[in-house]
This record gives structure tokens, C-alpha cells and sequence, in this order.
């Protein structure tokens, strides 16, 4: 069973109801000893990066987490604020992040010839898959996911860089560490193409 990590930030009844589309049960929690017990994780979320790193420290996950994640090397997938928190910080906010992956986030920030790239950046996009993964496999065409968010991914290692997205410059939007996944967009937002990924992250790690 996959469970979705509850820290109370995040669109969970979406993520769970598209998972059971797909024929796969979820359990959604915030309790620390579900977390111990688990063989897969999603870390979703919705909202600022400071808040999101109090909730979660206040409920204590930092350390069940880091023993899942770090040593047994239990699969996780962060969304949106959930890959956000999987790095170490952003310039929205002051708190550290988990630091699982190395970099950070900075504000989109668009000069007078580009004021056509609002922010945040909202909408449909594209994904450009730099490197092979499980993750993305199956995908006829080139796959469009829904977005909402003002920071981008700025990595420390290449290598960690799953795919990208272009929108006013070339950003990751995607990472793959080992067991550490992390997408900038809503796949339960994002139709067959989300559907697809949680697919994959379901049936493939």
C-alpha cells in the first residue's frame, strides 16, 4: 500500500482517489508509526515552504523520514511543496529543507521584454525528459502536466535532473536520486499524463 504523507498541506483526497483509478490503495496519514510501516511514500503539498517545514518538523517526521528514506531507501515521491521540502531550502523562506537533494529553490523573475511569464507559473507545460527513469516510461507523446508555483529548481548536481520544463528559462521540474523522486507539478491535476506517472510510481519502485 502506498501511503501519503498527511502534514496537513497538500491536495490528499485527489492524489489518493486518482491512485485508486488506477487500482492501487492508499493510506493517508499523519501518524508517525504508519510512516515506520511503510513500503512506498508520496509527500504532497500545497502552500509556502516555511510553513510546510514547521508542520512537518511540529509532527516530528524529519527523523522517521530520514531512517525510510536515507537508510532503507524506501521509494518516495515529493509533489509540488513535497519536492520543494525534499531539497535544501528556498529563498521563499528561512527554514532548512530535508536536503535529500542537493540545491535550491529560487523566485521565477522576469525582466520588461518577458511580461508575458507571469508568476506564479500557472497552467498546462511540457516535460522534457533528460534521462531514463521508470517514472516516465509508456508516454506516446510528449507529456503535459498542470503547474502552479513561483520557484524553480536550481540543482547542485546535474545528474539529479529527471526533466525539465521551459518557461521563460530552462528549469528542472523533475529529479530522480536513487529513491528520491520529486515532481514540480500536480499529477493529479494532470489527467492521463499524471495518471501515467503515478502509475509508474505505483507499479515500477
Amino acid at each position: 500500500m502506498i501511503t501519503i504523507i498527511n502534514y496537513g498541506m497538500g491536495n490528499l483526497g485527489s492524489i489518493a482517489n486518482m491512485l485508486k483509478r488506477i487500482g492501487h490503495d492508499s493510506l493517508i496519514t499523519s501518524k508517525p508509526e504508519d510512516i515506520e510501516k511503510a513500503t512506498k511514500l508520496i509527500l504532497p503539498g500545497v502552500g509556502a515552504f516555511d510553513n510546510g517545514m514547521q508542520s512537518f518538523n511540529n509532527l516530528g517526521f524529519s527523523s522517521i523520514l530520514n531512517k525510510k528514506v536515507l537508510e532503507e531507501k524506501v521509494p518516495i515521491l515529493g509533489i509540488c511543496l513535497g519536492m520543494q521540502l525534499m531539497t535544501e531550502g528556498s529563498d521563499e523562506g528561512k527554514e532548512a529543507g530535508l536536503g535529500w537533494i542537493k540545491g535550491r529553490f529560487e523566485k521565477f523573475a522576469f525582466g520588461e521584454d518577458m511580461k508575458m511569464h507571469k508568476v506564479p507559473h500557472m497552467g498546462w507545460n511540457k516535460l522534457k525528459q533528460v534521462k531514463q527513469s521508470k517514472l516516465l516510461e509508456g508516454y506516446e507523446e510528449t507529456p503535459r502536466f498542470y503547474f502552479v508555483h513561483s520557484y524553480y529548481f536550481k540543482p547542485s548536481n546535474q545528474a539529479d535532473v529527471l526533466g525539465t520544463t521551459s518557461y521563460g528559462i530552462e528549469y528542472a521540474s523533475a529529479f530522480e536520486h536513487e529513491n528520491i523522486l520529486g515532481v514540480q507539478f500536480h499529477p493529479e491535476k494532470s489527467h492521463k499524463f499524471g495518471m501515467n506517472l503515478l502509475k509508474n510510481f505505483a507499479e515500477k519502485y
